[in-house]
């Protein structure tokens, strides 16, 4: 059995949480709020923009693309 496996009633607080910020969220079922994209056509190019920052990865041999690792390193 799992550590700290607890009955569903000891969840239960947890998940009135997780729906109060569920609505707090903004509406993204319209089309009209999400910036969608199809081949190189997208509706709003300045959202986002692409992640530079990252650490550089050893043993990619002569790679020259694709040589950086993104996201959390813990």
């Amino acid at each position: 059995m799992a550590k700290n496996n607890l009955p569903a009633q000891a969840y239960a607080a947890r998940a009135s949480e997780g729906l109060k910020q569920l609505a707090n969220r903004p509406d993204m079922s319209s089309a009209n709020h999400v910036n969608m994209g199809v081949g190189s056509i997208v509706r709003n190019p300045d959202a986002g923009g692409a992640k530079t920052s990252g650490i550089k990865i050893r043993g990619t041999g002569a790679a020259t693309k694709g040589t950086m690792a993104r996201g959390p390193m813990a």
